[in-house]
């Protein structure tokens, strides 16, 4: 192939195919090979099947060929290994879960097979999505293209990881806390956790149910769009699915139908610029309102007085929910089961014992303490209780912006080892995030410059319920008038030119 691919964003994928510019099994060849250079160093992909791969490639080619195919035929998409997936290795990032080979697809999965996109992986993710720096995983932490010392973030740690070393175009995540948003400022990429119950959770592992939302990262707004236009969609199997009508998440991004940010109202919440932030995030963020203004967009302060619980609160609702999900993982009907025990008990025992990690398994006993009796009262209830006046509060600031913007995270990407030993600051480390998951509504993360370090930083944009298409518009105009998001780091550029 004359260019590379590699350096093409989704949308200029999609052209060239329909262009006949090359074929798909050509660009899938291409990430492949790149996949095959980069993924010793950085630990992006759990499972990679050429030759799986390559078939649906073909098959894509051929559904090209008669002249009706969808916009992401034949595109390779790489899938975060939470995702059911028939046919592939399905692990969750677990030692539970590294010889379950799923039978059926999610319904996330069952989109893009049925637009006619290939599927270039599944990647490493913290261990059934619990982290923030995708070092739970049983395959080894994912290492940050910008400096391999460093983490990608998590848990789509790998999905991240993958999309800012150009090894794949884009990619899937979910986020419960931060998942998607997190690693997405910490590679430099964009990432988006829509509305909850727009995208079904139907043959997603399940963590938190009440939190989880899977979602596209992506290296610009427009291939977020192009993304959540496959990924989203009703589905009667998951009961939180919502039924609406189908939505095209470009319409505002077409130069005809784009909507001037003029008179757009950007909220800025107190909360999210304290001390606690440091100087370069900070400094990149306001530098990323500064070029908003000048779009034309008005600021304002609000307030979201609660945000300060919603860690506390996140950390006793999230591992009761994982506590419940995670016993169906008992050795029985799949998954890992110890090779030797006297009884049922001591096989339960024994197999979850060995099948999960540290953090997985100090998230079970939080998540059982809250729920036993004497102390669902005191901590369960009460922190539902403040679920609502977390959700309470951004009702009241959209009454007064259409949109909310702050830092994603409080820093840059940290050493891989550097908060491991203290969960505590490692939870701090989704102070931004965590709020939007308890209060159900769509944020994201674009790339707005770099600190001192020459490390991304991401600058959050929170959305009223089922405002993705207006957010991706935002972002879009955004990009329009700065690069960030096109740079790369050093290992992209280095595969490209090798």
């Amino acid at each position: 192939m004359q260019h590379h691919p590699q350096q093409a964003t989704l949308r200029q994928l999609c052209d060239g195919l329909a262009a006949g510019k090359f074929s798909s099994y050509e660009l899938t060849h291409e990430f492949i090979n790149i996949i095959n250079e980069l993924n010793p160093a950085l630990n992006c992909f759990i499972s990679v099947d050429a030759e799986r791969s390559l078939a649906q490639a073909r098959a894509a080619d051929a559904k090209r060929a008669t002249g009706n195919a969808p916009p992401l035929c034949g595109v390779p998409i790489a899938q975060k290994d939470i995702f059911c997936t028939q046919g592939w290795l399905t692990t969750c990032g677990s030692r539970m879960l590294s010889n379950f080979v799923s039978p059926y697809d999610a319904h996330v999965i069952e989109r893009f097979n049925g637009v006619g996109a290939v599927n270039l992986g599944k990647t490493n993710m913290d261990e059934f999505a619990m982290g923030s720096s995708n070092e739970t995983s049983f395959f080894g932490p994912v290492h940050n293209p910008w400096d391999r010392g460093r983490v990608p973030g998590g848990s789509s740690g790998g999905s991240a990881a993958a999309v800012a070393a150009r090894m794949a175009p884009a990619a899937t995540g979910t986020d419960t806390g931060g998942s998607i948003r997190q690693p997405a400022a910490f590679t430099g990429i964009c990432g988006l956790k829509p509305t909850y119950g727009v995208v079904s959770r139907y043959g997603m592992i399940a963590f938190a149910s009440s939190l989880d939302q899977g979602g596209p990262m992506a290296r610009t707004a427009e291939d977020l769009a192009l993304m959540l236009n496959v990924m989203a969609g009703f589905d009667a199997r998951d009961s939180t699915s919502l039924q609406r009508d189908a939505e095209d998440y470009t319409r505002e991004l077409t130069p005809t139908f784009a909507k001037p940010l003029a008179g757009l109202r950007i909220g800025l919440p107190r909360e999210f610029f304290t001390a606690g932030v440091s100087a370069g995030v900070s400094k990149a963020v306001e530098s990323a309102i500064t070029e908003y203004r000048k779009l034309g967009c008005e600021v304002v302060e609000v307030s979201l007085p609660n945000m300060a619980l919603s860690v506390p609160v996140y950390y006793v609702l999230a591992p009761a929910e994982a506590s419940s999900n995670l016993s169906r993982f008992d050795g029985v009907r799949y998954g890992h089961r110890a090779r030797e025990y006297a009884n049922l008990t001591d096989m339960y025992e024994k197999s979850r014992a060995e099948g999960f990690g540290a953090e997985v398994k100090r998230r079970i006993l939080i998540g059982a303490y809250v729920l036993s009796h004497g102390y669902y009262d005191a901590y369960y209830i009460r922190a539902q209780k403040l679920r609502r006046l977390i959700a309470q509060d951004f009702t009241e600031a959209f009454k007064l912006c259409d949109v909310i913007m702050g830092p994603t995270t409080p820093t840059t990407a940290f050493k891989i080892g550097e908060k491991s030993g203290d969960p505590v600051q490692m939870y701090l480390s989704d102070i931004y995030t965590i709020a939007v998951n308890l209060a159900g509504l769509p944020g994201m993360s674009i790339p707005c410059g770099f600190d001192n370090g020459g490390l991304p930083v991401g600058l959050q944009i929170i959305g009223n319920y089922f405002s993705e298409a207006r957010m991706l518009n935002v972002a879009h105009q955004f990009q329009q008038v700065t690069d960030w998001h096109a740079r790369a780091p050093k290992d992209a550029q280095k595969a490209v030119t090798s």
